[in-house]
């Protein structure tokens, strides 16, 4: 009986110990968690916005690149004006700025002088800085298919009749080497085949 009773005592000593303890455990914790709240990191959906962005797609706020000191002037454009409409915007810069300049460098031009790379060169070379400059700036790839439809239409207003050197006829000299030397065989070519056959018939 006495190890019982014992045993019985020394269980509920126990039992009061870890009630007591688990509760001054819990206080604890809850006053901790009261003096420092957690920290949490914010969840920026404008980040997601941006990681997610399509051509043409309206976001929140503006993300613009920092490639040249032009950039917010094109960023602010696209954000005003067109609500940040990336492809919209970046069509009208080209043709506002990009294309205006190229076309009025080869207006200044006479048309005999488009097909010469020396004088449309540097032209050519500053159209496609500003269109890569500004795509950059406003955080669209380059080349896209906006820049690509571009330099068609450029090639088809103002190159469409320059020769290309691939496929450019030869210096009239050669053409007449060339045509002749065929003409001029075939009669020897037909005597040696005479000759030989009359040569044949008298041996025989």
């Amino acid at each position: 009986m006495t190890a019982t009773r014992i045993s019985l005592m020394f269980s509920g000593c126990f039992v009061t110990l870890l009630i007591w303890g688990c509760t001054t455990v819990v206080c604890l914790v809850d006053k901790n968690l009261a003096m420092h709240p957690t920290t949490t990191v914010g969840y920026h959906p404008t980040d997601m916005t941006v990681a997610n962005a399509t051509y043409g797609e309206s976001t929140s706020s503006v993300e613009c690149g920092n490639n040249s000191h032009s950039c917010m002037h094109y960023c602010s454009i696209c954000d005003e004006m067109f609500h940040n409409q990336k492809m919209v915007c970046l069509s009208q810069i080209f043709e506002h700025l990009c294309l205006s300049i190229f076309e009025d460098s080869m207006a200044s031009l006479n048309s005999t002088e488009w097909c010469s790379w020396s004088n449309v060169s540097g032209l050519y070379s500053n159209l496609s800085h500003c269109t890569e400059e500004i795509s950059d700036c406003v955080l669209i790839p380059w080349p896209n298919p906006l820049v690509e439809q571009t330099f068609v239409n450029i090639h088809s207003k103002y190159f469409k009749d320059c020769p290309s050197e691939e496929l450019s006829d030869p210096p009239p000299l050669i053409v007449f080497a060339l045509v002749i030397t065929p003409i001029c065989l075939i009669p020897i070519m037909v005597g040696l085949v005479v000759l030989k056959t009359k040569n044949g018939d008298g041996s025989s």
